[in-house]
Parts: C-alpha cells; sequence; structure tokens
C-alpha cells in the first residue's frame, strides 16, 4: 500500500461504491476457504468501512476489532495504529468513553517512535480536541499545526484539508475571522476539486457546517449546506443525517418551515445508531417549528424528545414555558443554560440565542432594565465577531429594550440586516417592534404599513400571534 493510500485511511472509495463494496467483502469474509482466501487486514478494513457507509454499525466495530489483530500479527503498527485510532472514535460515538480511551491508548502505543507518519495526523486531531476540552487554546493551536507539517510533507489531500479545517476552526472561534475563513475556504476548495476521500469529505462537511453555524457565518454555513446535501444525495450515506440537520436549521431560518419539520423527521430515520446527537438536535427542530406555529402540545412532546436523547432543549423550551405563563420556569431554564455552556467561544451562536430569549423573558417579567445585562452582552458579542447575523440579534434587542420613538433607530437596523440575511420571522417579529416605536413616534402611517407587513409574514409562515408573542430578539434555531 502506498503512503498516499494509508494516509487517505478508510473511505478512500466513492460513496456510491459503498454498498456494492460491502457486499463483495461480505461474502468474501463468510467464506474464508474460498477463492481469494481469508481477508486480509487492508480487506478488513475496507470491510469495516464499508459496513459503517452501509449502515452496519455494530458489524463495523467487530470487524475493525479483527482487523486491528490482523495488523498486529503482521507487524504493521502503522495499521494497527490507524485501526486503533478509528476504534477509539466509533466508541465515543457509541457513548463508551472507557473503551474509546483505551483504544487511543492503544493507537498512541502502536505510532511511538514513528513522528513522521501520516496516521499521527489522527492522533493530532485527538490532541487538538482534548486540548480544547481543558480550555487550552495555545496547545490546541500547536497541534493544529503540528498536523498541517505532517500532513503536507507526508499525507494526502485529504489530511492537508483537515489539518486546514482545524487550524481555521480554532482561528474563527478566538476572533481571528479572516485568518480562520481563509483556512476554511482552502480545505472546503479541496473538497470541490473532489481531493479527500469520502469519509474524509464527510467529516470535512460535517466540521465545517458545525464552524460555520457556531461562529454565525451565515453565507458560508448557507452555501455549503446544500453543496453538502448534493454531495450526500448520490448514495446512502452516514453523513446525510448530520448534514441534513445543519439543512433542516438553514431550511428553519429561511421560512421553509413546512419543509424543515420533513428534513427534521427523516434526520431521525436515517441516523445511525452512533449518532443520537442528530436525532436529538432534530427532535428539537421540530419543536421550535411546531412552537411558532402555535402547536405548543406538540412542541413539548418535541422538545422531551430530544431531552430524552440527550439534548438541553433550550432555548426553545424557555420560550414555550413563556407562551404557557410560566415566567419563571422560563427564567431558571435560560440561567442554568447559560451558566452550564462549557465553551461559548466555540459556539458563540448557541450563546446569542440563549441570550437573545433572555432578553425575551426578562421584559417579559421585569421590563427594559431587567433585560439591559443580556442586551449589553449580545451587543459585545455581535461587536466582537463582526457578523451580520449577531448584529441583527443585538440591533433588535437594543430597540426592544429602547422606549418611545428611540427605538426606531436600532430597530431599522436590524430590520435591514435581517432583511439582508432573508430571514423572514425575525423580519416580521422586528417589524412589530418598529410599528410600536413608530407608533410613538406619532407616525401612524409608517406604524400601520409595518404592522401589515409584519402579519402578512406571519400568516405565509403560518406563525400564530399566540406564538409570535412578545416581539423581542430572539430566534432560536436547533
Amino acid at each position: 500500500m502506498s503512503v498516499r493510500e494509508r494516509a487517505r485511511g478508510p473511505g478512500s472509495a466513492a460513496p456510491e461504491d459503498r454498498p456494492g463494496s460491502y457486499a463483495r467483502l461480505h461474502e468474501a469474509d463468510r467464506h474464508p476457504a474460498g477463492p481469494r482466501g481469508p481477508l486480509r487486514p487492508r480487506d478488513l478494513d475496507a470491510l469495516a468501512d464499508s459496513a459503517w457507509w452501509s449502515g452496519h454499525v455494530d458489524e463495523s466495530v467487530s470487524v475493525r476489532l479483527r482487523a486491528h489483530a490482523a495488523h498486529v500479527a503482521e507487524g504493521d503498527w502503522r495499521g494497527a495504529g490507524r485501526t486503533a485510532w478509528w476504534l477509539h472514535q466509533a466508541y465515543g460515538r457509541l457513548g463508551r468513553p472507557v473503551a474509546s480511551a483505551g483504544w487511543l491508548h492503544r493507537a498512541r502505543h502502536h505510532l511511538e517512535g514513528r513522528p513522521d507518519c501520516p496516521e499521527q495526523c489522527l492522533l493530532a486531531l485527538t490532541d487538538i480536541a482534548e486540548a480544547e476540552a481543558r480550555h487550552d487554546p495555545a496547545a490546541a493551536l500547536a497541534a493544529a499545526r503540528r498536523m498541517h507539517r505532517l500532513a503536507a510533507r507526508s499525507g494526502g489531500p485529504g489530511l492537508l484539508a483537515l489539518s486546514r479545517q482545524a487550524e481555521g476552526a480554532l482561528l474563527l472561534a478566538w476572533g481571528r475571522r479572516a485568518e480562520g475563513l481563509a483556512l476554511l475556504d482552502a480545505a472546503m476548495g479541496s473538497v470541490a476539486r473532489g481531493e479527500p476521500s469520502a469519509t474524509t469529505t464527510g467529516l470535512l462537511y460535517r466540521l465545517t457546517l458545525d464552524t460555520c453555524r457556531g461562529a454565525a457565518e451565515f453565507g458560508r454555513w448557507v452555501e455549503w449546506t446544500r453543496a453538502a446535501m448534493t454531495w450526500c444525495a448520490a448514495a446512502p450515506n452516514p453523513f446525510r443525517a448530520p448534514c441534513r440537520l445543519h439543512h433542516v436549521e438553514v431550511l428553519d431560518l429561511l421560512g421553509d418551515w413546512a419543509r424543515a419539520e420533513e428534513e427534521a423527521r427523516l434526520v431521525c430515520q436515517e441516523a445511525l445508531e452512533d449518532a443520537l446527537d442528530a436525532t436529538a438536535a432534530a427532535s428539537y427542530a421540530m419543536g421550535e417549528v411546531q412552537r411558532r406555529q402555535g402547536r405548543l402540545d406538540e412542541a413539548a412532546r418535541s422538545y422531551a424528545r430530544a431531552y430524552g436523547l440527550g439534548r438541553v432543549p433550550q432555548p426553545g423550551l424557555a420560550l414555550l414555558r413563556l407562551a404557557q405563563g410560566r415566567a419563571d420556569a422560563a427564567l431558571a431554564g435560560l440561567l442554568l443554560a447559560l451558566d452550564c455552556q462549557s465553551d461559548p467561544s466555540h459556539d458563540v451562536l448557541g450563546r446569542a440565542r440563549l441570550l437573545a430569549a433572555l432578553v425575551e423573558v426578562r421584559l417579559a417579567v421585569g421590563g427594559p432594565g431587567a433585560a439591559e445585562g443580556a442586551v449589553v452582552e449580545l451587543e459585545a458579542l455581535a461587536s466582537a465577531r463582526g457578523v451580520p447575523l449577531l448584529a441583527a440579534m443585538a440591533a433588535t434587542a437594543r430597540g426592544a429594550c429602547t422606549r418611545g420613538a428611540g427605538a426606531r433607530e436600532p430597530l431599522r437596523r436590524g430590520l435591514a440586516l435581517w432583511r439582508g440575511l432573508g430571514i423572514p420571522y425575525e423580519q416580521a417579529r422586528t417589524l412589530t417592534l418598529l410599528a410600536a416605536a413608530e407608533r410613538a413616534a406619532g407616525d401612524t402611517g409608517s406604524a400601520r404599513h409595518a404592522l401589515t407587513a409584519a402579519h402578512a409574514t406571519f400568516a405565509h409562515l403560518g406563525a400564530t400571534e399566540r406564538a409570535a408573542g412578545t416581539p423581542t430578539t430572539t430566534w432560536s434555531a436547533p
């Protein structure tokens, strides 16, 4: 096997080849006395990979265990290290952290003394995640740059793209937007050219979409979500459910709620047993559509399903409680969610959503003075990041907390940003606020036009007046 083939790792076949590859290898494995004899270690790797792509998660793990043993028996320590790392990943996705940690230890042991091999890039990916978990940005960046150097010397284009994606995500999280986006663009350019393997392509889509969503980079999020859905449509694909989840969120924001809810149901059908987080988020997404359409009982059930699968259903649940007249419960849930957010720098949008919901609840129970702290933090977040989505949220929040005619300027600014982004629900909510500000300024004609436009948008979306509630700042897609 060439260095390039090894660097590509599991996933070198195109997605559409997977079902046929799985059938052939599975049959050959069932008949080891056949003409091709027992499967070699590299064939077992391929069988494990194609089994996962075909939805046979348990078989994939069991075959990869055999592949690891076969690599060890042949003294192929790079193969053993690579396979051990994939087992570390598999057990982590299955919610077995002890087994995952054990396989990571074996991967490090097998690759010890081989500092320049491409498989070290996989360990560097784990080093990045571990450094982030202990809030050590310097170590995370050092690991990303070490991965880049290794990939440039001995890895294939997929590992190089993954290293760029990892470093770009880190820089974006720390507010170094231009540098981070340049690296993300370079990584996704490699995908557009078809250079990485299928598995690496799926990883790049999933990681980059998560990064763009967390950083509120709306334009790239929309564009790359559409590209990911086109790629996923080619064949049965284990990345389809997490990519479709992003499509759900994009559809939700763009106002196509019927499709968003249907796509969320498809996520629940497609997600493999090692992707329960996608099922949980899809259940939350359904709850969001249902809540804003006034289907509060259905929304409550969807949020309950999400919680049962491990997703804290905030801020949607708080807004449901507010709509039900349970403001104290809404406030308590939001404050707990804000306190428990482990790393706001990597989920700026998540924090902004919580803050926007907190503004709404504080306005409902204590007035503008009570909401001021959340507005100030939201404004600081928007100023530091410099992206239109956060700026729209912050401007509308400021307008919601400003009395009388003085609210017109921030609300007009927020409305222009929402329109530029093409997010109709927030346009309508901002218009209702603006109508009140125009009335306070004595401009009843402008107030009437704003309210008419808002009601038309709510009607088009199927949002009820009850669901819209007291208009403030929050949008809380999954």
